[in-house]
């Protein structure tokens, strides 16, 4: 399971993708197409589309499918070399059966289904939850835990039962920093299966749960560092551990600068210094502050200035 140097299902570095509005908050699919491609060019091996970092809450599921096969226009020349993974899930389990079988029609690699969020479902909740949307699709699907969001962590014993009853969920999504848990998930998973991931869900974790079995990471960074961030996990993954750590070293400021507020209001705002502006966010998200914006400037730019430095 997760072996090391091998190619992950969708890649070992997916880019959660942020989603362009144009100044009257309406979608801008051209723009989400072109920064589909830029974020691919640069390095990163799949996108998350309309995830946490794509503002999903906001969005209405007619809006999600637009942008969903605006992603899949723009990127069409090079399908057969990188993955788009659909966010479709949210805290009602009918809603999101019917979601995933709308989107599944669509034509991505993949779903992800975040754990089910407010209403604090029990563990068998969860089990039953993300049982019911993997047995309406035949496309794998990608467990998204983040209790710092959803209060409600998905055990590792509940995720070890889902990889071992049911054959199409086939990663997670780890956002829960605590390491005794990934070692729990990848040793009870790895005791029958050996084709169920875990990806870091936070961009800081990666080489700590790759050192423990991880396959990569579904990366916010990688929306304006994706160069860096292929690079530290193509190191890892060759055994270059020395060259992975100083390239985390390099971005690791940034990863943390890009977080004093709620994601992805720094995010959008990196991508504008950088020259590639996204427009606004909706509420009750807010665009960033003029002094949060002068806090990331020279943050960014040293880590632009660091990555040059590492021929990223």
């Amino acid at each position: 399971m997760g072996a090391k140097g091998a190619q992950a299902r969708f890649g070992n570095l997916l880019t959660a993708m942020v989603t362009p509005f144009n100044a009257d908050e309406s979608l801008d699919l051209a723009r989400a197409g072109e920064l589909a491609r830029m974020i691919l060019d640069e390095g990163s091996q799949g996108l998350i589309v309309n995830g946490t970092t794509g503002e999903s809450p906001t969005i209405s599921r007619d809006e999600r499918c637009s942008l969903f096969q605006a992603v899949i226009d723009a990127v069409a020349d090079r399908r057969d070399r990188i993955s788009l993974v659909a966010n479709v899930g949210d805290n009602c389990t009918a809603d999101s059966v019917d979601f995933a079988r709308r989107v599944a029609k669509l034509g991505v690699d993949g779903l992800m289904v975040v754990t089910p969020y407010y209403n604090k479902p029990p563990q068998e909740g969860l089990y039953r939850h993300f049982s019911a949307v993997a047995a309406a699709v035949d496309l794998p699907i990608v467990l998204y835990n983040i209790p710092g969001r959803c209060v409600i962590n998905i055990e590792p014993d509940t995720i070890i039962r889902l990889a071992r009853d049911v054959d199409n969920i086939v990663a997670v999504k780890q956002a829960n920093p605590d390491m005794d848990q990934l070692d729990r998930i990848i040793a009870g998973v790895g005791a029958f299966r050996d084709d169920f991931e875990v990806l870091s869900g936070d961009d800081a974790l990666t080489l700590d749960m790759m050192d423990r079995g991880g396959t990569g990471v579904i990366s916010t960074i990688g929306n304006i560092a994706s160069g860096g961030m292929r690079a530290m996990v193509d190191a890892q993954l060759a055994g270059d551990t020395t060259r992975a750590r100083t390239i985390e070293s390099a971005l690791l400021p940034l990863m943390d600068a890009l977080f004093i507020t709620a994601n992805p209001i720094m995010v959008k705002r990196a991508l504008e210094l950088r020259g590639f502006p996204v427009g606004p966010l909706r509420l009750p998200l807010l665009t960033a502050t003029d002094e949060q914006t002068e806090y990331l400037r020279p943050i960014l730019e040293d880590a632009y200035d660091k990555q040059k430095a590492l021929d990223l």
